[in-house]
């Protein structure tokens, strides 16, 4: 078994360690996902910028959560499921959409609903979304230009969610009381 380092800015390859800073600076702390991709800085430099670019992205905090949390959910993303609940509270989106997204329950407007289902279709068939399921997406009000942004969304938690599972990131402090478990298929 592979067994990786969450790096500190000291520790951290010299490529990785500005990025640590930044993400200090950021953030008050560093996450053990940015330690852990520091040994990785391309990464890391990677990851950051997609972030920040979904971050810009037209779709409201409520809907970012959505594409986030359904993609950490779908992947079973240990770190991230707890980490996205947080900053969805600091991003004041309403539990109840928190709540849903974890537990995989009713979202409650079907706008955010059909995000998540396309949200899903994506990352399940890999890209191949059926007609059917696109224009279901857009006639409830979102557009190509959504897609588009959900396709950086699943870019960014494919960099995160992959990393988590392999090193098997301990979820921070800051959020370790929204850990989190998939429930199983019953």
């Amino acid at each position: 078994m592979a067994e990786f380092t969450i790096h500190s800015i000291e520790s951290a390859p010299e490529a990785g360690k500005p990025l640590l800073e930044a993400s200090f600076k950021a953030n008050g702390r560093v996450p053990g996902l940015h330690g852990t991709m520091a040994a990785a800085p391309p990464l890391m430099a990677a990851y950051s910028f997609a972030h920040q670019q979904f971050l810009a992205t037209s779709m409201t905090d409520e809907e970012k959560t959505v594409v986030w949390q359904t993609i950490n959910v779908e992947q079973n993303c240990h770190y991230c499921v707890p980490a996205h609940t947080g900053i969805a509270k600091m991003m004041k989106v309403d539990d109840a959409i928190t709540e849903a997204l974890r537990n995989e329950t009713p979202l409650p407007t079907a706008k955010l609903e059909a995000l998540r289902s396309f949200t899903l279709a994506m990352v399940r068939d890999r890209g191949f979304v059926s007609d059917a399921e696109t224009q279901a997406f857009l006639d409830a009000g979102f557009s190509e230009v959504n897609i588009l942004e959900i396709i950086l969304g699943a870019a960014q938690k494919l960099m995160s969610n992959y990393t988590n599972h392999f090193a098997k990131t301990p979820i921070d402090e800051v959020f370790q009381k929204f850990a989190w478990e998939k429930k199983s298929a019953e």
